[in-house]
Protein backbone atom coordinates (compact mmCIF):
# COMPACT_ATOMS: atom_id res chain seq x y z
CA UNK A 1 0.00 0.00 0.00
CA UNK A 2 3.41 2.17 0.58
CA UNK A 3 4.31 1.66 -2.36
CA UNK A 4 1.16 2.17 -4.46
CA UNK A 5 1.23 5.66 -2.53
CA UNK A 6 4.61 6.73 -3.03
CA UNK A 7 4.24 5.23 -6.81
CA UNK A 8 0.51 7.75 -7.10
CA UNK A 9 1.79 11.17 -5.42
CA UNK A 10 4.78 10.98 -8.25
CA UNK A 11 2.76 10.21 -11.03
CA UNK A 12 0.55 12.91 -9.96
CA UNK A 13 2.99 15.08 -9.29
CA UNK A 14 4.35 14.57 -12.83
CA UNK A 15 0.41 15.03 -14.45
CA UNK A 16 0.36 18.26 -12.11
CA UNK A 17 3.51 19.44 -13.47
CA UNK A 18 2.72 19.50 -17.44
CA UNK A 19 2.17 22.80 -18.93
CA UNK A 20 0.53 21.95 -22.33
CA UNK A 21 -2.05 18.86 -23.68
CA UNK A 22 -0.02 16.79 -25.80
CA UNK A 23 3.00 17.07 -22.95
CA UNK A 24 0.24 16.13 -20.53
CA UNK A 25 -0.95 12.69 -22.28
CA UNK A 26 2.46 11.89 -23.40
CA UNK A 27 3.23 12.22 -19.49
CA UNK A 28 0.41 10.22 -18.67
CA UNK A 29 0.68 7.47 -21.73
CA UNK A 30 4.08 6.84 -20.40
CA UNK A 31 3.61 6.31 -16.67
CA UNK A 32 1.30 4.01 -17.24
CA UNK A 33 3.11 1.89 -19.12
CA UNK A 34 5.76 1.85 -16.56
CA UNK A 35 3.28 1.42 -13.84
CA UNK A 36 1.35 -1.17 -15.11
CA UNK A 37 3.40 -3.08 -17.11
CA UNK A 38 1.85 -1.88 -20.41
CA UNK A 39 3.60 -2.98 -23.64
CA UNK A 40 2.23 0.23 -24.83
CA UNK A 41 -0.29 3.18 -23.78
CA UNK A 42 -1.83 5.74 -26.24
CA UNK A 43 -4.30 8.31 -25.55
CA UNK A 44 -6.77 10.04 -28.49
CA UNK A 45 -8.12 13.27 -27.96
CA UNK A 46 -11.47 13.98 -29.79
CA UNK A 47 -11.68 17.25 -31.26
CA UNK A 48 -14.55 19.67 -31.37
CA UNK A 49 -17.00 18.61 -33.70
CA UNK A 50 -16.99 14.92 -31.76
CA UNK A 51 -16.12 12.83 -35.05
CA UNK A 52 -12.64 12.71 -35.21
CA UNK A 53 -9.73 11.46 -32.79
CA UNK A 54 -6.08 12.51 -33.16
CA UNK A 55 -2.93 11.22 -31.62
CA UNK A 56 0.15 13.34 -31.34
CA UNK A 57 2.07 10.01 -31.38
CA UNK A 58 1.02 8.66 -34.38
CA UNK A 59 2.50 11.45 -37.10
CA UNK A 60 0.59 9.46 -40.24
CA UNK A 61 -1.96 8.02 -39.73
CA UNK A 62 -2.86 9.50 -35.77
CA UNK A 63 -6.68 10.68 -36.89
CA UNK A 64 -9.69 8.39 -37.05
CA UNK A 65 -12.70 9.11 -38.15
CA UNK A 66 -15.40 8.07 -35.86
CA UNK A 67 -18.45 8.95 -38.37
CA UNK A 68 -17.93 4.98 -39.55
CA UNK A 69 -19.65 3.29 -36.80
CA UNK A 70 -18.61 0.11 -38.03
CA UNK A 71 -15.05 1.37 -36.59
CA UNK A 72 -14.83 0.13 -32.68
CA UNK A 73 -13.63 3.73 -31.41
CA UNK A 74 -17.50 4.94 -32.97
CA UNK A 75 -18.95 2.23 -30.53
CA UNK A 76 -16.76 2.93 -27.63
CA UNK A 77 -17.78 6.61 -27.99
CA UNK A 78 -21.98 5.99 -28.81
CA UNK A 79 -21.66 3.57 -25.93
CA UNK A 80 -19.47 5.81 -23.67
CA UNK A 81 -18.60 1.98 -22.00
CA UNK A 82 -14.82 0.90 -21.74
CA UNK A 83 -14.61 -2.97 -23.50
CA UNK A 84 -11.65 -5.39 -24.39
CA UNK A 85 -10.83 -5.97 -27.79
CA UNK A 86 -8.53 -8.92 -28.86
CA UNK A 87 -6.10 -9.51 -31.39
CA UNK A 88 -8.43 -11.90 -33.20
CA UNK A 89 -11.19 -9.24 -33.13
CA UNK A 90 -8.78 -6.90 -34.14
CA UNK A 91 -7.51 -8.74 -37.09
CA UNK A 92 -10.82 -8.66 -38.47
CA UNK A 93 -11.17 -4.89 -38.38
CA UNK A 94 -10.65 -3.72 -41.90
CA UNK A 95 -9.20 -0.15 -41.30
CA UNK A 96 -6.23 0.81 -42.31
CA UNK A 97 -5.72 3.54 -39.33
CA UNK A 98 -6.32 1.27 -36.75
CA UNK A 99 -3.98 -1.73 -38.12
CA UNK A 100 -1.53 0.73 -38.18
CA UNK A 101 -1.93 1.65 -34.56
CA UNK A 102 -1.38 -2.13 -33.66
CA UNK A 103 1.27 -2.77 -35.69
CA UNK A 104 2.91 0.24 -33.59
CA UNK A 105 1.49 -1.32 -30.43
CA UNK A 106 3.97 -4.95 -31.27
CA UNK A 107 0.15 -6.70 -32.19
CA UNK A 108 -0.63 -7.03 -28.42
CA UNK A 109 -3.16 -10.18 -27.70
CA UNK A 110 -5.64 -8.03 -26.07
CA UNK A 111 -6.43 -4.36 -25.99
CA UNK A 112 -8.47 -2.36 -23.04
CA UNK A 113 -10.57 0.43 -24.58
CA UNK A 114 -11.90 3.10 -22.10
CA UNK A 115 -13.88 6.28 -23.08
CA UNK A 116 -12.45 9.26 -20.76
CA UNK A 117 -14.67 12.24 -19.28
CA UNK A 118 -14.91 14.96 -17.53
CA UNK A 119 -16.60 16.35 -14.77
CA UNK A 120 -19.12 17.76 -17.12
CA UNK A 121 -19.55 14.51 -18.64
CA UNK A 122 -17.93 15.90 -21.65
CA UNK A 123 -16.11 13.31 -23.67
CA UNK A 124 -12.51 14.21 -23.78
CA UNK A 125 -11.24 11.33 -25.59
CA UNK A 126 -10.08 6.89 -25.74
CA UNK A 127 -7.40 6.24 -23.46
CA UNK A 128 -6.06 2.50 -25.21
CA UNK A 129 -4.32 -0.08 -22.81
CA UNK A 130 -2.01 -2.99 -24.76
CA UNK A 131 -1.09 -5.91 -22.99
CA UNK A 132 -0.47 -9.55 -23.26
CA UNK A 133 -2.49 -10.67 -20.87
CA UNK A 134 -6.28 -10.52 -20.99
CA UNK A 135 -7.31 -10.23 -17.54
CA UNK A 136 -8.11 -6.29 -17.64
CA UNK A 137 -9.46 -6.46 -14.17
CA UNK A 138 -6.32 -6.68 -11.99
CA UNK A 139 -5.24 -3.03 -13.08
CA UNK A 140 -8.68 -1.22 -13.90
CA UNK A 141 -10.10 -1.82 -10.35
CA UNK A 142 -6.65 -0.88 -8.61
CA UNK A 143 -7.58 2.25 -6.92
CA UNK A 144 -4.29 3.75 -7.87
CA UNK A 145 -5.48 2.95 -12.02
CA UNK A 146 -8.93 4.89 -10.95
CA UNK A 147 -7.29 8.03 -9.35
CA UNK A 148 -4.79 8.23 -11.86
CA UNK A 149 -7.69 8.19 -14.39
CA UNK A 150 -9.83 10.78 -12.68
CA UNK A 151 -6.56 13.17 -11.92
CA UNK A 152 -5.64 13.19 -16.37
CA UNK A 153 -9.07 13.83 -16.66
CA UNK A 154 -9.04 16.64 -14.26
CA UNK A 155 -5.71 18.07 -15.82
CA UNK A 156 -6.85 17.17 -19.30
CA UNK A 157 -10.26 20.27 -18.83
CA UNK A 158 -7.46 22.82 -17.06
CA UNK A 159 -5.08 22.07 -20.40
CA UNK A 160 -8.16 22.81 -22.74
CA UNK A 161 -9.68 25.57 -20.75
CA UNK A 162 -6.11 26.90 -20.57
CA UNK A 163 -5.86 26.74 -24.27
CA UNK A 164 -9.52 28.45 -24.84
CA UNK A 165 -8.56 31.06 -22.62
CA UNK A 166 -5.47 31.65 -24.78
CA UNK A 167 -7.47 31.55 -28.02
CA UNK A 168 -9.76 33.51 -26.45
CA UNK A 169 -7.35 36.14 -25.99
CA UNK A 170 -5.95 36.23 -29.39
CA UNK A 171 -9.49 36.02 -30.65
CA UNK A 172 -10.17 39.39 -28.92
CA UNK A 173 -7.11 41.11 -29.95
CA UNK A 174 -7.40 40.25 -33.08
CA UNK A 175 -11.01 42.04 -33.16
CA UNK A 176 -9.82 45.02 -31.12
CA UNK A 177 -6.70 45.31 -34.39
CA UNK A 178 -9.61 44.88 -36.33
CA UNK A 179 -11.75 47.41 -35.18
CA UNK A 180 -8.76 49.78 -34.77
CA UNK A 181 -7.76 49.15 -38.61
CA UNK A 182 -11.41 49.42 -39.48
CA UNK A 183 -11.46 52.99 -37.20
CA UNK A 184 -8.29 54.51 -38.80
CA UNK A 185 -9.43 53.88 -42.02
CA UNK A 186 -12.82 55.44 -41.49
CA UNK A 187 -10.75 58.57 -40.27
CA UNK A 188 -7.71 58.48 -43.22
CA UNK A 189 -11.10 57.97 -45.63
CA UNK A 190 -12.38 61.47 -44.25
CA UNK A 191 -9.60 63.06 -44.27
CA UNK A 192 -8.95 62.13 -47.96
CA UNK A 193 -12.52 62.80 -49.03
CA UNK A 194 -11.88 66.31 -48.24
CA UNK A 195 -9.43 66.54 -51.57
CA UNK A 196 -10.70 63.73 -53.55
CA UNK A 197 -14.34 64.66 -53.13
CA UNK A 198 -17.79 62.08 -54.42
CA UNK A 199 -20.04 59.84 -52.76
CA UNK A 200 -20.29 57.76 -55.90
CA UNK A 201 -19.82 53.61 -55.04
CA UNK A 202 -16.60 54.24 -57.28
CA UNK A 203 -15.02 57.11 -55.45
CA UNK A 204 -15.56 55.31 -51.83
CA UNK A 205 -13.65 51.93 -53.31
CA UNK A 206 -11.53 54.41 -54.87
CA UNK A 207 -10.69 56.35 -51.77
CA UNK A 208 -10.61 52.89 -49.18
CA UNK A 209 -7.69 51.70 -51.89
CA UNK A 210 -5.66 54.96 -51.55
CA UNK A 211 -5.10 54.71 -47.79
CA UNK A 212 -4.64 50.58 -48.05
CA UNK A 213 -2.00 51.91 -50.88
CA UNK A 214 -0.10 54.54 -48.79
CA UNK A 215 0.34 52.01 -45.70
CA UNK A 216 2.47 50.10 -48.05
CA UNK A 217 5.29 50.28 -49.70
CA UNK A 218 4.54 49.28 -53.04
CA UNK A 219 5.03 51.01 -56.27
CA UNK A 220 1.23 52.48 -57.40
CA UNK A 221 0.05 53.14 -60.71
CA UNK A 222 -2.68 55.27 -61.13
CA UNK A 223 -4.56 55.23 -64.36
CA UNK A 224 -7.41 57.44 -65.81
CA UNK A 225 -8.04 60.02 -68.56
CA UNK A 226 -6.93 63.51 -68.27
CA UNK A 227 -8.68 65.78 -65.89
CA UNK A 228 -9.69 62.79 -63.13
CA UNK A 229 -7.84 63.54 -60.52
CA UNK A 230 -4.18 61.32 -60.41
CA UNK A 231 -2.24 64.01 -59.04
CA UNK A 232 -4.70 64.33 -56.29
CA UNK A 233 -4.57 60.69 -55.74
CA UNK A 234 -0.66 60.59 -55.42
CA UNK A 235 -0.88 63.52 -53.09
CA UNK A 236 -3.06 61.88 -50.83
CA UNK A 237 -1.37 58.42 -50.86
CA UNK A 238 2.18 60.73 -49.85
CA UNK A 239 0.30 62.31 -47.42
CA UNK A 240 -1.58 59.64 -45.73
CA UNK A 241 1.79 57.17 -45.56
CA UNK A 242 4.96 57.21 -43.17
CA UNK A 243 7.10 59.41 -45.78
CA UNK A 244 4.08 62.50 -45.09
CA UNK A 245 7.20 64.61 -43.30
CA UNK A 246 9.00 63.71 -46.51
CA UNK A 247 9.59 65.54 -49.81
CA UNK A 248 6.76 64.83 -52.91
CA UNK A 249 9.07 65.10 -56.06
CA UNK A 250 6.73 65.98 -59.00
CA UNK A 251 7.96 65.00 -62.49
CA UNK A 252 5.99 65.72 -65.61
CA UNK A 253 7.51 63.29 -68.07
CA UNK A 254 5.32 64.84 -71.23
CA UNK A 255 6.41 68.21 -69.98
CA UNK A 256 10.13 67.89 -70.28
CA UNK A 257 12.08 67.23 -73.61
CA UNK A 258 13.74 63.94 -74.03
CA UNK A 259 17.28 65.68 -74.02
CA UNK A 260 16.72 66.65 -70.16
CA UNK A 261 14.12 64.45 -68.86
CA UNK A 262 17.54 61.92 -67.88
CA UNK A 263 19.39 64.46 -66.62
CA UNK A 264 16.64 65.98 -64.35
CA UNK A 265 15.93 62.72 -62.84
CA UNK A 266 19.27 61.66 -62.27
CA UNK A 267 21.66 64.87 -61.65
CA UNK A 268 24.67 65.44 -63.53
CA UNK A 269 28.30 66.99 -62.79
CA UNK A 270 29.55 70.39 -63.72
CA UNK A 271 30.80 70.03 -66.97
CA UNK A 272 28.50 66.61 -67.91
CA UNK A 273 27.93 68.31 -70.97
CA UNK A 274 27.99 71.13 -72.72
CA UNK A 275 26.18 73.87 -70.52
CA UNK A 276 26.46 72.02 -67.29
CA UNK A 277 28.11 74.98 -65.88
CA UNK A 278 27.54 73.88 -62.35
CA UNK A 279 26.57 70.71 -60.89
CA UNK A 280 22.77 70.26 -59.95
CA UNK A 281 20.75 67.34 -57.98
CA UNK A 282 18.76 64.93 -59.13
CA UNK A 283 14.90 64.68 -58.80
CA UNK A 284 15.34 61.24 -57.60
CA UNK A 285 17.82 62.52 -54.99
CA UNK A 286 15.69 65.37 -53.65
CA UNK A 287 13.18 62.42 -53.25
CA UNK A 288 15.03 60.67 -50.69
CA UNK A 289 13.24 59.91 -47.68
CA UNK A 290 9.72 60.59 -49.52
CA UNK A 291 7.89 59.92 -52.67
CA UNK A 292 8.59 60.78 -56.58
CA UNK A 293 5.20 61.08 -58.40
CA UNK A 294 6.21 60.58 -62.49
CA UNK A 295 3.45 62.14 -63.51
CA UNK A 296 2.31 60.52 -67.66
CA UNK A 297 5.12 57.88 -67.66
CA UNK A 298 3.18 56.60 -70.54
CA UNK A 299 5.26 59.48 -72.42
CA UNK A 300 8.75 58.47 -70.95
CA UNK A 301 11.08 57.57 -73.92
CA UNK A 302 12.04 54.02 -73.86
CA UNK A 303 15.90 54.48 -73.38
CA UNK A 304 15.24 56.14 -70.34
CA UNK A 305 12.40 53.76 -69.30
CA UNK A 306 15.49 50.45 -69.07
CA UNK A 307 17.22 52.93 -66.57
CA UNK A 308 14.31 53.71 -64.47
CA UNK A 309 13.61 49.91 -64.10
CA UNK A 310 17.40 49.62 -62.64
CA UNK A 311 17.03 52.43 -60.50
CA UNK A 312 13.27 51.26 -59.00
CA UNK A 313 14.73 47.38 -58.61
CA UNK A 314 18.59 48.88 -56.77
CA UNK A 315 17.37 52.46 -55.33
CA UNK A 316 20.89 53.15 -56.72
CA UNK A 317 21.23 55.91 -60.06
CA UNK A 318 24.32 57.53 -61.12
CA UNK A 319 23.80 61.16 -62.07
CA UNK A 320 25.48 62.20 -65.37
CA UNK A 321 29.17 62.71 -65.53
CA UNK A 322 29.67 61.17 -61.81
CA UNK A 323 32.09 58.02 -61.11
CA UNK A 324 30.06 56.61 -58.12
CA UNK A 325 26.36 56.09 -57.49
CA UNK A 326 23.76 57.20 -54.99
CA UNK A 327 21.31 55.80 -53.46
CA UNK A 328 17.70 57.36 -52.72
CA UNK A 329 14.93 55.64 -50.79
CA UNK A 330 12.04 56.64 -52.30
CA UNK A 331 8.41 55.64 -52.72
CA UNK A 332 6.87 55.85 -56.47
CA UNK A 333 3.83 57.14 -57.78
CA UNK A 334 3.25 56.79 -61.00
CA UNK A 335 0.25 58.07 -63.47
CA UNK A 336 -0.79 57.81 -67.17
CA UNK A 337 -3.44 58.62 -68.85
CA UNK A 338 -2.68 56.19 -71.98
CA UNK A 339 -3.13 52.34 -72.31
CA UNK A 340 0.08 51.20 -71.25
CA UNK A 341 -1.24 47.63 -72.36
CA UNK A 342 -1.67 48.74 -75.63
CA UNK A 343 1.49 50.69 -75.08
CA UNK A 344 3.55 47.66 -74.76
CA UNK A 345 1.94 45.88 -77.70
CA UNK A 346 3.27 48.95 -80.22
CA UNK A 347 6.65 48.29 -78.66
CA UNK A 348 6.69 51.52 -76.84
CA UNK A 349 6.57 51.01 -73.34
CA UNK A 350 8.32 48.28 -71.51
CA UNK A 351 6.49 45.50 -70.08
CA UNK A 352 8.96 44.33 -67.17
CA UNK A 353 8.87 48.22 -66.08
CA UNK A 354 4.56 48.20 -66.20
CA UNK A 355 4.73 45.50 -64.15
CA UNK A 356 7.50 47.02 -61.51
CA UNK A 357 5.74 50.07 -61.50
CA UNK A 358 2.15 48.64 -60.91
CA UNK A 359 2.55 46.57 -57.76
CA UNK A 360 -0.59 48.56 -56.34
CA UNK A 361 -2.59 49.29 -59.72
CA UNK A 362 -5.30 52.20 -59.26
CA UNK A 363 -7.55 53.31 -61.71
CA UNK A 364 -10.07 55.84 -61.34
CA UNK A 365 -13.69 56.38 -62.83
CA UNK A 366 -14.39 58.78 -65.79
CA UNK A 367 -16.51 61.34 -64.51
CA UNK A 368 -19.43 60.93 -66.89
CA UNK A 369 -19.85 57.50 -65.45
CA UNK A 370 -20.47 58.73 -62.22
CA UNK A 371 -23.10 61.62 -62.16
CA UNK A 372 -23.70 61.64 -58.71
CA UNK A 373 -20.72 63.00 -58.11
CA UNK A 374 -20.91 66.55 -60.21
CA UNK A 375 -23.01 68.01 -57.11
CA UNK A 376 -20.38 67.85 -54.54
CA UNK A 377 -17.30 68.44 -56.81
CA UNK A 378 -19.19 71.99 -57.89
CA UNK A 379 -19.87 73.06 -54.24
CA UNK A 380 -16.14 71.60 -53.66
CA UNK A 381 -14.83 74.02 -56.66
CA UNK A 382 -16.48 76.50 -55.17
CA UNK A 383 -15.75 76.49 -51.88
CA UNK A 384 -11.99 76.54 -53.51
CA UNK A 385 -12.64 79.37 -55.44
CA UNK A 386 -14.30 81.55 -52.73
CA UNK A 387 -11.30 80.67 -50.45
CA UNK A 388 -8.76 81.74 -52.99
CA UNK A 389 -10.59 85.41 -54.56
CA UNK A 390 -12.21 85.75 -50.58
CA UNK A 391 -15.67 85.84 -51.84
CA UNK A 392 -18.21 84.13 -54.30
CA UNK A 393 -21.38 82.19 -55.32
CA UNK A 394 -23.05 80.93 -52.22
CA UNK A 395 -23.49 77.55 -54.13
CA UNK A 396 -25.18 76.10 -57.42
CA UNK A 397 -29.05 75.90 -58.71
CA UNK A 398 -30.65 72.29 -59.20
CA UNK A 399 -31.73 74.04 -62.33
CA UNK A 400 -27.44 74.54 -62.98
CA UNK A 401 -26.56 71.18 -62.09
CA UNK A 402 -29.08 69.30 -64.56
CA UNK A 403 -27.46 71.26 -67.15
CA UNK A 404 -24.13 69.81 -66.16
CA UNK A 405 -25.59 66.26 -65.93
CA UNK A 406 -26.06 66.71 -69.71
CA UNK A 407 -22.57 66.90 -70.75
CA UNK A 408 -20.32 64.33 -70.42
CA UNK A 409 -17.01 65.96 -69.20
CA UNK A 410 -14.50 64.62 -71.20
CA UNK A 411 -11.29 66.62 -69.32
CA UNK A 412 -13.32 65.05 -66.16
CA UNK A 413 -13.01 66.67 -63.04
CA UNK A 414 -10.22 69.47 -64.54
CA UNK A 415 -12.94 70.81 -67.29
CA UNK A 416 -15.66 70.75 -64.83
CA UNK A 417 -13.54 73.03 -62.07
CA UNK A 418 -12.60 75.37 -65.50
CA UNK A 419 -16.29 75.37 -66.09
CA UNK A 420 -17.17 76.26 -62.18
CA UNK A 421 -14.52 79.09 -61.73
CA UNK A 422 -15.72 80.94 -64.71
CA UNK A 423 -19.38 80.48 -64.18
CA UNK A 424 -18.00 81.69 -60.28
CA UNK A 425 -16.64 84.46 -61.93
CA UNK A 426 -19.93 85.51 -63.42
CA UNK A 427 -22.13 85.36 -60.70
CA UNK A 428 -22.23 88.03 -58.01
CA UNK A 429 -21.69 87.18 -54.36
CA UNK A 430 -23.67 85.03 -52.06
CA UNK A 431 -25.78 84.01 -55.37
CA UNK A 432 -26.35 80.37 -56.58
CA UNK A 433 -25.06 79.50 -59.95
CA UNK A 434 -27.52 79.71 -62.87
CA UNK A 435 -27.44 77.85 -66.04
CA UNK A 436 -27.00 81.33 -68.23
CA UNK A 437 -23.35 81.62 -67.00
CA UNK A 438 -22.57 78.23 -67.68
CA UNK A 439 -23.36 78.97 -71.34
CA UNK A 440 -20.74 81.45 -71.67
CA UNK A 441 -18.36 78.46 -73.12
CA UNK A 442 -18.10 76.51 -75.92
CA UNK A 443 -18.03 73.17 -73.88
CA UNK A 444 -21.99 72.07 -74.17
CA UNK A 445 -21.74 73.11 -78.38
CA UNK A 446 -20.78 70.12 -80.81
CA UNK A 447 -18.94 72.02 -83.32
CA UNK A 448 -20.74 70.53 -85.64
CA UNK A 449 -23.92 71.61 -85.04
CA UNK A 450 -24.94 75.21 -85.26
CA UNK A 451 -24.29 77.68 -82.36
CA UNK A 452 -26.71 80.14 -80.51
CA UNK A 453 -25.56 83.54 -80.17
CA UNK A 454 -22.79 83.62 -77.24
CA UNK A 455 -21.56 79.94 -76.90
CA UNK A 456 -19.15 79.79 -79.24
CA UNK A 457 -15.20 80.18 -78.17
CA UNK A 458 -14.38 83.88 -77.94
CA UNK A 459 -12.26 84.52 -80.68
CA UNK A 460 -12.88 81.74 -82.88
CA UNK A 461 -14.89 83.22 -85.65
CA UNK A 462 -12.48 86.78 -85.20
CA UNK A 463 -9.35 85.06 -85.79
CA UNK A 464 -10.69 83.55 -89.18
CA UNK A 465 -11.73 86.81 -90.48
CA UNK A 466 -14.96 87.26 -89.61
CA UNK A 467 -16.26 90.20 -87.47
CA UNK A 468 -12.53 91.93 -86.87
CA UNK A 469 -13.93 94.71 -85.78
CA UNK A 470 -14.91 93.25 -82.79
CA UNK A 471 -10.80 92.24 -81.36
CA UNK A 472 -9.52 94.11 -79.15
CA UNK A 473 -6.65 91.80 -77.45
CA UNK A 474 -5.04 90.14 -80.79
CA UNK A 475 -2.81 87.76 -78.62
CA UNK A 476 -5.73 86.54 -76.77
CA UNK A 477 -7.67 86.17 -80.09
CA UNK A 478 -5.44 84.15 -81.95
CA UNK A 479 -4.61 82.08 -78.62
CA UNK A 480 -7.78 81.15 -78.34
CA UNK A 481 -7.97 80.31 -82.23
CA UNK A 482 -5.15 78.21 -81.73
CA UNK A 483 -6.93 75.86 -78.32
CA UNK A 484 -9.94 75.68 -80.77
CA UNK A 485 -8.06 74.26 -83.18
CA UNK A 486 -6.28 71.72 -80.77
CA UNK A 487 -9.09 71.21 -79.17
CA UNK A 488 -11.03 70.04 -82.40
CA UNK A 489 -8.04 67.81 -83.68
CA UNK A 490 -8.01 65.91 -80.36
CA UNK A 491 -11.65 65.70 -80.88
CA UNK A 492 -10.80 63.89 -84.47
CA UNK A 493 -8.68 61.60 -82.94
CA UNK A 494 -9.71 60.26 -80.07
CA UNK A 495 -7.41 62.61 -77.60
CA UNK A 496 -4.32 60.11 -79.43
CA UNK A 497 -1.73 63.37 -79.10
CA UNK A 498 0.70 61.34 -80.93
CA UNK A 499 -1.76 61.42 -83.59
CA UNK A 500 -2.67 64.77 -83.32
CA UNK A 501 0.52 66.23 -82.77
CA UNK A 502 1.55 64.74 -86.15
CA UNK A 503 -1.35 66.51 -88.41
CA UNK A 504 -0.52 69.45 -87.73
CA UNK A 505 2.71 69.44 -88.48
CA UNK A 506 4.52 69.89 -84.27
CA UNK A 507 6.42 67.79 -81.89
CA UNK A 508 4.24 65.85 -79.51
CA UNK A 509 6.33 67.61 -76.94
CA UNK A 510 5.59 71.02 -78.29
CA UNK A 511 1.60 69.89 -78.12
CA UNK A 512 1.69 68.55 -74.42
CA UNK A 513 3.33 72.05 -73.37
CA UNK A 514 0.36 73.90 -75.71
CA UNK A 515 -2.45 72.05 -73.90
CA UNK A 516 -1.13 72.42 -70.46
CA UNK A 517 -0.68 76.48 -71.62
CA UNK A 518 -4.28 76.67 -72.86
CA UNK A 519 -5.61 73.64 -70.47
CA UNK A 520 -6.44 71.68 -73.91
CA UNK A 521 -7.62 67.86 -72.41
CA UNK A 522 -7.57 65.23 -74.24
CA UNK A 523 -11.00 64.53 -75.85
Amino acid sequence: MQMELHTGIELAVALTRQTTLPALLKTATTQLENAFGLTRCWALELDLSGRTLHCSDLAETGEFDCGDFSHPFAHLLQTGKARELTRAASYRLDHPGFQNLIEASDRPKSLWLEPLKGDDGRTLGILILCRDECDWSGITAQPLYRGLLQLLTHQWIVQLQSRDQVWQRRLLKRSLDNLHDAETLRKRGEKLAQTLVGASESMTSLRAQVVRAASSQLSVLVQGETGCGKDVVATGIHELSDRADGPMVVVNCAAIPDSLLESELFGHTKGAFSGADQAKEGLLAQANGGTLFLDEIGDMPMALQSKLLRVLESRQFRPLGAQKEQHSDFRLVAATHQPLRQSIEDGMFRRDLFYRLSQFPLQITPLRERPDDLESLSRHFIRLYTEREGAGPLGISSHALKLLATYDFPGNARELRNIIELACLQTPTGDDIQPEVLRHTDLFIDPCASQTPGAELPGTETAAGQGTEGIRDLKAAAQAFEAAVIRDRLRQYGGNRAQAAESLGLPKRTLAHKCLKYQVTDL
